[in-house]
């Protein structure tokens, strides 16, 4: 029974670190997302006042 309990014991805590890689895994994936999405944002607001800015130009608005 004793040994029964010990291998249990050492079974959760390989699935609980197993579970600690997973969620640190996940935790670097969103930043990365979050960094690749703030770039994407970045470069359609430069791409908009471009555009803008174009129009004006076209228009001969100043």
């Amino acid at each position: 029974m004793q040994e029964q309990l010990q291998q249990r014991l050492l079974d959760l805590k390989r699935e609980y670190e197993s579970g600690q890689q997973m969620l640190a895994d996940l935790e670097r994936r969103q930043n990365e997302l979050q960094q690749t999405l703030l770039r994407i944002s970045g470069a359609i607001q430069v791409l908009e006042e471009l555009l803008a800015q174009g129009e004006q130009a076209e228009t001969g608005d100043p």
